[in-house]
């Protein structure tokens, strides 16, 4: 007997997605010395997540359809499908899934992407994405074995897998951004982030977190451990480069090694609605995409690019820039292609990650929460970007609406 051909399906249309709050543990410096040297990675992830449940007792738990938690080093305490883990840790049913992401430094932002694309089909309504990362046990490529081939056979140059050594080559790509405007945009990050912490703009979405340490006993983390105000151009002038004698990038004008947790709550801005959760933000789009691993740094350009292009709106469109800071030299190598001045007050107005620090998997999420939490003080705004560089030669731009915006300007 013949098999009965299938309906036709019915075309399905795209949810909303809202993103609803975010929340960071602070960033610590990684090593021995730093305040989470004593704290598992999944005990931070597990912090977030409980602290978010806090801030939304009109979330029921087994509303979570699924849990997305990203790291790059996936080992010890970061592996172990570590969105599952600690989902059961932070005390979710454990009929609510979760699952862990690698992509290098935007892990937290596919996190993101990744739940969002199931809530816009109808998969779930309601998602927590996020990342942690424990440079201090974890430091990157621990346990990882790269195929020689990819050396051997010249598919990238030795330097695509130092990512220091990435930026000295951006910096010989583009001769016109010298270590003078990059130690001038890093102690401008730091001024920010010092400022609005100050204002108290740094600060509402941070979790304390209980730290152990050996001599001195517990204590609680409750403010960034990186940041160094009052740091000049004049210092910075002064520091070694590392990866290069008499190059280009040094300590100050580079995000440091870092640990922390970030963790977000998406959802179907519907089912946020009949819920009574906030929305932040509304997702519009995103793109990632690849470029030579040798200037892993330019990645955030042409995933501009191409979401622009895919939704039709122009750079002078976007209102707020959330740029994340690996390296000075790579901001400004987006800055200058858009045509944008690197004292522009739309980009990083509370400063980056050169100044409170770069947990690489988590830091996605960092980006959006501050701009979720600018589009509320700025109604005038109407689209804000958060976009990153990647290492293996990628870059990531997801592209928000601000729920607030009133028509008055952009």
């Amino acid at each position: 007997m013949a098999a009965t051909p299938m309906a036709a399906s019915t075309p399905r249309a795209v949810r909303t997605v809202a993103f609803v709050e975010g929340v960071r543990t602070p960033f610590g410096k990684a090593g021995d010395k730093g305040i989470y040297a004593n704290t598992r990675a999944d005990d931070l992830v597990v912090k977030v997540i409980r602290e978010l449940l806090r801030r939304h007792p009109e979330l029921p738990k087994e509303r979570v359809d699924d849990v997305a938690i990203a790291a790059t080093t996936q080992i010890g305490d970061q592996g172990l499908t570590i969105g599952r883990t600690a989902a059961l840790l932070a005390g979710l049913p454990k009929s609510v899934p979760g699952f862990a992401i690698d992509r290098m430094c935007a892990g937290a932002m596919t996190a993101v992407t990744s739940v969002a694309g199931g809530i816009g089909f109808g998969a779930y309504d309601i998602a927590i994405a996020g990342g942690v990362e424990h440079m201090g046990r974890h430091p990157m490529g621990e346990g990882v074995d790269p195929n020689p081939r990819i050396v051997a056979d010249k598919l990238v140059d030795p330097t695509a897998l130092v990512m220091g050594q990435t930026a000295e080559n951006v910096h010989d790509r583009f001769p016109a951004i010298t270590k003078q405007r990059t130690d001038a945009y890093a102690a401008q990050s730091q001024e920010r982030f010092a400022d609005a912490v100050k204002a108290g703009k740094i600060g509402p979405e941070l979790v304390p977190v209980a730290i152990r340490n050996p001599e001195l006993g517990w204590g609680l983390a409750t403010e960034d451990e990186p940041p160094r105000p009052g740091t000049t151009v004049e210092t910075l002038a002064a520091l070694k480069t590392p990866f290069r004698p008499h190059g280009r990038v040094t300590a100050g004008n580079a995000a440091g090694l870092n640990d922390g947790a970030t963790g977000a709550i998406l959802a179907d801005e519907d089912t946020a609605r009949e819920l009574g959760l906030p929305v932040g933000m509304r997702l519009v789009g995103y793109s990632f995409a690849g470029v030579e691993p040798e200037v892993m740094g330019i990645g955030p350009v042409p995933a501009t690019e191409k979401l622009l292009a895919r939704t039709g709106l122009s750079i002078s469109d976007i209102g707020l820039f959330e740029i994340n800071e690996a390296f000075a030299v790579q901001v400004l190598a987006f800055l200058d292609h858009f045509g944008i001045g690197q004292e522009d007050p739309r980009v990083n107005p509370w400063g980056g990650a050169i100044a409170c620090g770069h947990p690489l998997a988590s830091s996605g999420v960092r980006l959006m929460t501050q701009l979720s939490r600018q589009f509320a003080e700025h109604p005038e705004v109407r689209y804000g970007i958060t976009t990153m560089c990647i290492g293996i030669g990628m870059g990531g731009t997801v592209l928000w609406e601000n729920p607030n915006y009133d028509g008055s300007d952009k």
